[in-house]
């Protein structure tokens, strides 16, 4: 884990993915469980439960796949991490980008905590681009 917990969340899942694991265990940090909650309200990932070990606390995370025709399994979840922590990309909410044309989700960081583009748009905001989902 380096000091960029948001890109270490994302290499986790992405890693989960490519290795077809079923579960991740992540550190809990509130920026993590407020992902993880989005992930988990827009359907990205099937469960979410906390799991303490020695004084730890941590997010145990369920993958959701879906299956092919050929019967082997797809992972449903991309991610890309677009800002940095020497590079802050910030977003009007009119020029916030959509994702395969509204399919893919947009993470936000605004003065509101953390949202996807969707509610920052509803609510006109500006925020900073933290990754996308599709």
């Amino acid at each position: 884990m380096g000091k960029d917990i948001i890109a270490d969340i994302i290499t986790s899942i992405r890693n989960a993915n490519l290795n077809r694991n079923g579960t991740v265990q992540i550190s809990f940090t509130n920026i993590n469980e407020n992902i993880v909650k989005i992930l988990l309200r827009e359907g990205f990932i099937q469960n979410v439960r906390k799991h303490r070990e020695n004084d730890k606390y941590f997010l145990v995370l369920t993958l959701r796949y879906r299956r092919n025709r050929k019967g082997s399994y797809k992972p449903v979840l991309i991610l890309k991490r677009i800002n940095t922590p020497s590079l802050g990309i910030y977003s009007n909410y009119q020029r916030i980008p959509r994702i395969l044309g509204g399919k893919g989700l947009v993470i936000l960081s605004t003065s509101r905590g953390i949202i996807t583009y969707r509610e920052a748009r509803l609510e006109r905001i500006v925020g900073e681009v933290l990754c996308y989902i599709w």
